[in-house]
């Protein structure tokens, strides 16, 4: 393809607000970085909630509500809400927004992994808030959980709305439990599958690792799929150049890093938007309007969301 699918992901549930002033927190916050990710390029927007007051992430329905249709008032970007949530949250409380909004995509985490966040808390000392050295450190006896039975769980929520689930896969096994849904009928091809790099618990993000889970991918699913990858932190650019050389499709924003360039801070996603959309042009590529990305992922279209 000569237009790849651009996401921005915009706050997250990993970084908290002493990491960047820049983090977006409200609805009104997260609906205007929506705006200028769109304006930049972005072709999704992937978003999470947090509670307006604290910061901390969030699975307020009411607070979701506001962030998708605020977004959905300013831009036309396809939105993707998160099922993955925040720390400590249950398997109700993540599906809930797909349950009660039926967005077009949702991000589908494909496996369970350790999800560590707590050597961060040797680079801090100071907080905004009292709850984030807290939510840093219980990620050190943190399993992300992510069993067979929510995986099904969570595919029958999405055949239900005709959500399209975005596969969020850290390592090679979670292909395997891709493929076993596929086998019981759980879910349909075409696949769309993110690559997430970079985590600690997960795959590290060097080419190597890109190369193996995309030609794993080929041998356990077959060529019915379309790719994306996301990295953490300062990999960020350099994995997602690299996909864009190998055929797939990219996710930047202030969820995976909160930098521009090494030392300076991001003040917004769409800086990294305009940047990785700089990079994709001198390989000749273009970023898919957003109905150009309803077309390549086949999507129910903006219409039909409950938002």
């Amino acid at each position: 393809m000569d237009k790849f699918i651009l996401t921005a992901a915009l706050t997250g549930a990993i970084h908290t607000p002493t990491m960047s002033p820049y983090l977006p927190i409200t609805p009104d916050q997260l609906a205007e970085e929506a705006r200028r990710a769109r304006e930049a390029g972005a072709t999704v927007v992937h978003v999470h909630a947090r509670d307006p007051q604290t910061g901390r992430p969030s699975a307020e329905s009411r607070v979701f509500g506001e962030i998708l249709s605020k977004i959905k008032s300013q831009c036309d970007a396809i939105i993707c809400t998160t099922t993955g949530g925040g720390f400590g949250m249950t398997v109700e409380e993540r599906a809930k927004v797909v349950k009660t909004y039926s967005p077009e995509l949702a991000s589908l985490n494909a496996g369970s992994l350790n999800f560590s966040l707590h050597p961060l808390l040797d680079k801090m000392q100071d907080f905004k808030h009292d709850w984030e050295p807290q939510y840093l450190a219980m990620s050190e006896d943190f399993i992300f959980p992510n069993t067979f039975k929510t995986l099904r769980e969570f595919s029958g929520y999405f055949a239900q709305e005709d959500t399209k689930p975005e596969f969020e896969v850290y390592d090679v096994g979670m292909l395997n439990n891709i493929a076993f849904m596929l086998s019981r009928g759980s879910i349909k091809k075409p696949i769309y599958i993110q690559f997430v790099l970079g985590i600690l618990g997960g795959l590290p993000a060097t080419i190597n690792n890109l190369v193996f889970l995309h030609n794993s991918a080929r041998e356990i699913l077959g060529k019915e799929f379309v790719w994306s990858v996301c990295a953490a932190g300062k990999n960020q650019f350099k994995m997602c150049n690299a996909a864009l050389l190998m055929g797939g499709f990219t996710r930047v924003g202030l969820e995976d890093n909160l930098y521009l360039e090494k030392g300076e801070l991001a003040k917004s996603s769409a800086e990294q938007v305009e940047k990785i959309i700089r990079i994709a042009r001198e390989h000749g590529l273009e970023p898919a309007t957003p109905e150009e990305g309803r077309t390549i992922l086949k999507l129910k279209g903006a219409q039909a969301v409950k938002f």
